[in-house]
């Protein structure tokens, strides 16, 4: 019995550093598409909003509308990218057995969830047999 608790354990963190993992890439990635996007949807707008600008408006007001529109849009996808890589900086501390900042709220909010996750698997078994009593019963 004694060799087949270190085992449990092994899979136990097996099973977190996959979800850590997972959680590492599925956020750093979703920040990485979303900084994509921003940077697209600049580009994009400025290709359609050039021409009427210019067009319709005095020389001038669409160039500061251009430089504010570039100047936004590189911001935002600099700073989501700069976002993205920080997460998969701070992801890759955690999954390896480093303690960055905040990983015990981490570690803290996981223990919660997983006493809270026992609780109603008690709590949803004690009902079953009870329901089973009850028809027994009947």
């Amino acid at each position: 019995m004694s060799q087949i608790q270190p085992r449990h354990e092994q899979h136990q963190q097996l099973s977190r550093q996959v979800a850590k993992t997972t959680t590492a890439v599925t956020v750093g990635g979703s920040l990485m598409v979303l900084s994509g996007l921003t940077l697209a949807a600049t580009v994009i707008g400025l290709v359609v909003a050039t021409p009427l600008l210019v067009i319709f408006s005095p020389v001038l007001v669409p160039a500061t509308i251009t430089i504010f529109m570039i100047l936004g849009g590189l911001l935002a996808a600099g700073g989501f990218g700069a976002t993205a890589t920080f997460v998969f900086y701070w992801m890759y501390r955690y999954t390896i057995g480093k303690h960055p900042i905040g990983a015990d709220k981490i570690d803290y909010a996981r223990d919660r969830l997983a006493h809270a996750a026992h609780d109603i698997k008690e709590k949803a078994e004690q009902l079953g047999h009870q329901a089973q009593q009850q028809i027994k019963g009947t």
